[in-house]
């Protein structure tokens, strides 16, 4: 613990100083945990309150439909929801769904006892890879029930170490384990903790529910004109290296371009790239009649663009790792990634089994996989229903997780 805390200390030293250099993410991180402490001042006491954390806005996406789900069976019950990173309290700051939302300062001991004392909550959900020590402690110590759902354990994890036994009795402090599969639950058996249940992952019941929702984008829409088109989903520059080609040579195709992270250097970059007629999304008041790929330079539309795509490409795995690839598959559009960082995620390797999904090395190889999947067309039929399928058959965890919750609401 002494060096837990001497590199949270060292942590926020860094992110103080990149904010000073004005690093936008750590700006936000300094700026947005300053104002939390006056700004929960503000929470009153006269009804129970449940307190979700997430540590950004993927994990959001996790604990939105149980958050949703509580929300509509249990009406008395305010609702805190508490981000660390600015990806998640920046998107969400205004979400309707709850009755605050705020950062959650540094993992201290000062600041996790103040935090409880203001907050009170009766009920916290920590949401996949929350296990703050000291937030955690502050909790026990009022008796205050603690439950981790959409968890997912690994044995490289410090948990199951030889040197890992505090972490462990962080672990202990839970009051119940949702994991999302079998093996997570031995590894936690095998520590010591039966206080456990599969309850699958809660990312398929908010997919699911996207589909539901048949409003259209307008200009999408438009752009789109029932032309086949693949959707590029939270690209990264190393994604676009095998993009740029595939995207400038395969002309009977349409493109929707959302960059993980929009700035103007990188949308620079992939207008000038590619040969294809470019037309960004801010701008599509504009004519369609020459655009051959559209660029979305808004944050907060992708999981909705999926629904115009016949085909996905989810970026993330030439790099630090896949982002979601369950918003794609969930409209039976078949995915490609890259080859590198997807193997811990469930959700790729099923789908590269059920041949809904695949993983490519290079430009080449994604041409070749393209080809073969559209040549002959009922391959692609396949792999969509494949897609379509492995979610309906995934969906119900929310529910699963609430019904095991029942005795800490009332």
């Amino acid at each position: 613990m002494f060096l837990y805390d001497l590199a949270i200390g060292l942590l926020r030293g860094g992110v103080k100083i990149a904010a000073w250099f004005r690093c936008k993410k750590a700006f936000l991180l300094t700026s947005g945990h300053r104002a939390v402490m006056e700004k929960l001042k503000g929470i009153t006491h006269e009804r129970p309150l449940l307190w979700m954390h997430c540590a950004s806005l993927g994990e959001f996406e996790q604990g939105r439909p149980v958050l949703e789900a509580v929300r509509a069976r249990y009406p008395n019950y305010r609702i805190l929801l508490t981000f660390f990173s600015p990806s998640g309290y920046e998107n969400c700051q205004h979400y309707r769904g709850t009755d605050y939302v705020s950062y959650l300062p540094w993992d201290t001991v000062g600041n996790a006892e103040k935090f409880v004392n203001l907050v009170k909550p009766s009920l916290a959900f920590f949401v996949k890879y929350e296990f703050w020590p000291h937030y955690t402690k502050a909790l026990k110590r009022r008796n205050i029930p603690l439950i981790s759902f959409a968890a997912i354990f690994r044995t490289e994890q410090i948990f199951f170490r030889f040197y890992g036994a505090p972490m462990r009795d962080v672990l202990k402090r839970f009051d119940h384990f949702f994991v999302q599969n079998e093996n997570s639950r031995q590894l936690l058996q095998r520590i010591g903790i039966e206080r456990v249940t599969i309850s699958g992952d809660t990312r398929f019941d908010r997919v699911q529910k996207l589909t539901a929702n048949k409003e259209e984008i307008l200009p999408v829409a438009a752009f789109k004109a029932n032309v086949p088109t693949m959707v590029i989903g939270s690209c990264h520059p190393k994604d676009m290296e095998v993009l740029i080609p595939f995207i400038n040579n395969n002309k009977n195709l349409k493109f929707i371009i959302a960059p993980h992270e929009i700035s103007e250097d990188f949308m620079s970059f992939i207008e000038s790239a590619l040969t294809r007629n470019v037309l960004r999304y801010s701008k599509a008041h504009a004519s369609f009649d020459q655009a051959e790929a559209l660029l979305a330079d808004q944050i907060g539309l992708l999981s909705r663009l999926y629904r115009y795509g016949e085909y996905a490409f989810v970026g993330g795995a030439f790099g630090k790792g896949l982002h979601n690839i369950l918003e794609a598959a969930c409209y039976g559009a078949p995915v490609f990634f890259g080859n590198k960082k997807y193997k811990k995620f469930q959700e790729a390797t099923d789908l590269i089994r059920l041949r809904g999904a695949f993983s490519v090395k290079s430009y080449d190889d994604l041409q070749k996989q393209f080809d073969a999947l559209c040549n002959p067309p009922e391959k692609w039929t396949q792999a969509s229903r494949a897609c379509i399928d492995y979610v309906r058959s995934n969906t119900g965890s929310a529910e699963k997780i609430l019904n095991g919750c029942q005795p800490y609401l009332s």
